[in-house]
């Protein structure tokens, strides 16, 4: 008599389960996670006289608040070196050196990052470099 052998199952985990689990999990954290708004630094202006100017349509706007950190056209860089400065700066230029380019810095932010940010101007090519400055008070 000629007997068969009966074949072994593979013992197995199906992961299936497990995948929808952590998909789950990631869709919920993505949606409940809230990211925050760095676009806004608090900012000093200095003093100075002079008369207001209108803003121009199209400018490249640099931010630089007292620790030395720069928002270029609303757009926060993630560090402060030069490298990043320009790169950022030609990004929003667009090659088109005749556009204003105005600085806001704090007035408690160390004079190094605002002539890095006019020297970077300058190896751009920007002729047209403008400061932010509030009215001088009478109190002084």
């Amino acid at each position: 008599m000629k007997f068969q052998r009966q074949r072994s199952r593979e013992v197995g985990v199906d992961l299936t389960p497990l995948i929808d689990v952590v998909f789950l999990l990631l869709i919920f954290l993505m949606v409940s996670t809230t990211l925050p708004d760095d676009n806004h630094l608090n900012i000093q202006l200095p003093e100075a006289d002079g008369e207001p100017v209108t803003a121009d349509v199209e400018l490249i706007d640099l931010v630089v608040n007292a620790e030395g950190h720069y928002i270029v056209n609303g757009r926060t860089l993630i560090n402060n070196r030069r490298e990043t400065l320009e790169q950022a700066i030609r990004d929003t230029a667009g090659g088109n050196d005749e556009l204003p380019f105005v600085i806001t810095a704090d007035a408690r932010t160390a004079h190094e990052f605002v002539i890095r940010a006019m020297d970077v101007a300058g190896k751009l090519g920007f002729t047209k470099i403008k400061f932010t400055t509030d009215p001088t008070s009478d109190d002084s």
